[in-house]
């Protein structure tokens, strides 16, 4: 990847990640840990590797993306307002009454979400559905599912894990978040999920695993899994809850914190200046 290429992709997680924080600060609740550790997957999606046309979000020949974590729509919600699907100002709409920004994504309300989700381990399931559709329609477009580590307790995902590796399913790409906090905890101390490269390699996919963090890696694994064909495609993202601000990755309770108390309001507030700073040194860059 060339370096101005680098850059543009940090620069839009950058955008990203302050308008995370942003919104959920003027919401003054949301599901911050979450959407925060799918930043990079999405900026690289978004940048370079996921076709779309914001002014056409029904674009027959799109990719399609389905988040089945779909607590973490402010992720998506973002990136989406700086590719222009709408404008920015929408964002701080999340979770008014009649909002088309929703607390969980909802296909019938926002330009460029392909799915509705929220009920964990169902996406997985559509998003093997959808797949299937486009390969009997003769399409070349990709699905895209992203899923949470918390959200592989149900048994869901692994009944259409089984599906998608059977019918070696080369048009679509999962990617598990491996930010290693859920709800109620460590996942490891919760429901131990073992060796997650091991157990999607057993179920037959191609399986990558890389620092979900760096939109280098994340770009380069998601290039090196096209180019293996009649295999199932699997990219564990090692990544951090509250990525990107320090003060949100060592907080206790990250998962959907409530913005409530002046110092809480503080932090966030400190966090959207400093990204901003981060935006502005990364456009002098890019320019």
């Amino acid at each position: 990847m060339e370096e101005k290429e680098q850059k543009e992709l940090e620069l839009l997680a950058a955008k990203v990640r302050r308008d995370v924080v942003e919104m959920l600060l003027h919401r003054g609740y949301g599901h911050l840990g979450g959407s925060l550790s799918i930043v990079e997957v999405m900026a690289v999606l978004y940048g370079k590797q996921l076709k779309h046309d914001p002014k056409n979000p029904k674009w027959e020949d799109r990719d399609r993306l389905v988040l089945s974590k779909g607590h973490a729509g402010p992720a998506w919600y973002s990136v989406l307002a700086e590719r222009g699907f709408f404008d920015r100002d929408m964002l701080f709409t999340l979770n008014d009454g009649g909002t088309n920004l929703p607390s969980h994504p909802d296909r019938t309300k926002t330009p460029g979400v392909d799915m509705t989700t929220g009920s964990l381990g169902q996406g997985c399931s559509t998003a093997a559905g959808i797949a299937t559709a486009l390969a009997k329609k003769g399409s070349d477009a990709y699905t895209y599912l992203i899923v949470g580590d918390g959200e592989l307790n149900e048994g869901q995902c692994w009944e259409a894990f089984q599906y998608i590796a059977n019918y070696k399913m080369d048009n679509l790409i999962v990617f598990i978040d491996d930010n290693k906090r859920q709800l109620d905890g460590w996942t490891k101390d919760i429901m131990n999920p073992f060796d997650y490269v091991a157990k999607m390699q057993s179920f037959g996919f191609y399986t990558q695993k890389v620092n979900g963090q760096d939109v280098v890696a994340v770009d380069a694994a998601i290039t090196e899994a096209k180019q293996h064909k009649g295999e199932a495609l699997c990219i564990i993202l090692d990544t951090v809850k509250g990525a990107g601000v320090k003060a949100f990755e060592e907080m206790e309770s990250n998962h959907a914190p409530k913005f409530n108390t002046p110092e809480l309001k503080k932090t966030a507030q400190d966090a959207v200046d400093a990204l901003n700073e981060q935006v502005k040194k990364l456009e002098e860059e890019v320019a």
